[in-house]
């Protein structure tokens, strides 16, 4: 009478852990990433929402194309996750960043060994300009 088995596993009971894993590895729950390097080359990777900005790198440092060998990387963990303008810290999942799904979200990977501080462009930017955050009162 169903079509589909899973959407009957679905109504029938929880999910559990194990289904909802499985899940996961079909095309309709994974998100889509397409990663830039600097030189403007791209490649499209699938990842679950469970997979961290670490778990990308990984994944993409044992997965390297061919036609990126020009760019490749002593280690995976200097590879670094930009998502809109930011960095993104190794134990961010894509979950968190409810990216959507079947959908391509595009991302910038490059390769640096430490983050900058979370508010040190900003700091910068003051410093320049002489702005400060305290108050003059007369």
């Amino acid at each position: 009478r169903h079509r589909c088995p899973w959407i009957f596993l679905l109504l029938s009971r929880p999910p559990s852990p194990l289904l909802i894993g499985h899940l996961f590895r079909f095309k309709p729950f994974r998100i889509n990433l397409r990663l830039i390097l600097v030189s403007g080359k791209t490649k499209e990777f699938l990842f679950s929402p469970n997979d961290s900005a670490a778990d990308i790198a990984k994944h993409v440092y044992d997965n390297w194309p061919m036609d990126w060998e020009e760019e490749q990387v002593s280690s995976p963990n200097i590879l670094r996750l930009i998502y809109q303008g930011r960095f993104l810290h190794g134990n961010v999942t894509l979950g968190a960043l409810k990216l959507p799904f079947g959908k391509t979200t595009v991302m910038h990977l490059v390769a640096r060994e430490t983050l900058p501080e979370p508010n040190s462009q900003g700091q910068r930017n003051r410093e320049k300009t002489g702005e400060s955050n305290c108050c003059v009162i007369l």
